[in-house]
């Protein structure tokens, strides 16, 4: 698998997302994956705003999420069926504003990935949106899909058989994400400039159609679930004494 991130002009918000990409691919290879931050989605989108003061910032963060509770540096929420800091809400190179999470990823893929087959005469193509998350008890960010299109997210193992013959009963890999991760560390999270990147030779299965929530659990179902019961219900107390 090749990774290569591109170097690009500044986007500045309302900018075209479609003409910005393709003025820096001149060419699509078949069977790559074109990987677009969400930053820049979001800012051609205009999903940006400025707070006056913290209880404006709370006030925004609550709107955008589906559950929030506050922590010692950030808000704990709940967005799009993933936990995530703050619902997503950005302020690094932002020029002073805050950056909300695109509208809808999966739809922005989708409909980049048919202009761009067309455009560029491939038949497999995939389109990956991606964003930056922390993960429970490990320092830093990850890459994580927001969004995808054009192959499938999920490979399942489930009923195969491992090295010596035991079939897997849960395994399965995470490919949105993990090709996020891997995208991710190239393009950089500070001043690097590089919001697109090409994936060629990836190992997956193109496709499609695909399920926008085939990488969703139910919060019922989650292994971390006792973890998140234990904390909602110490907020809830926290806020009756309140």
């Amino acid at each position: 698998m090749m990774i290569q991130p591109i170097k690009t002009r500044i986007f500045q918000e309302g900018d075209d997302l479609l003409t910005f990409i393709t003025d820096y691919f001149k060419k699509v290879s078949e069977k790559s994956v074109i990987v677009v931050t969400s930053k820049i989605v979001a800012l051609a989108e205009k999903r940006t705003t400025v707070v006056k003061d913290i209880k404006s910032k709370e006030k925004l963060i609550r709107a955008e999420s589906e559950f929030a509770i506050p922590t010692k540096y950030v808000w704990l929420t709940v967005k799009d069926g993933m936990i995530m800091a703050s619902a997503g809400i950005d302020e690094s190179n932002a020029n002073g504003k805050l950056i909300l999470l695109p509208k809808d990823s999966f739809k922005t893929a989708r409909s980049l990935r048919n202009i761009l087959r067309q455009k560029y005469g491939v038949k497999h193509l995939g389109i990956l949106i991606t964003d930056s998350r922390t993960i429970p008890l490990r320092a830093g960010v990850i890459g994580v899909a927001l969004g995808y299109a054009g192959f499938k997210g999920l490979k399942d193992y489930r009923d195969t058989p491992d090295i010596f013959g035991r079939k897997f009963k849960f395994s399965r890999t995470n490919v949105a994400d993990s090709l996020a991760t891997a995208a991710v560390l190239l393009m950089g999270e500070g001043n690097e400039q590089q919001p697109l990147a090409m994936i060629e030779k990836v190992p997956i299965e193109f496709c499609d159609t695909m399920h926008r929530k085939e990488l969703h659990i139910d919060s019922k179902d989650d292994m971390y679930q006792p973890i998140f019961s234990k904390l909602i219900r110490t907020h809830d107390r926290v806020k009756e004494k309140s």
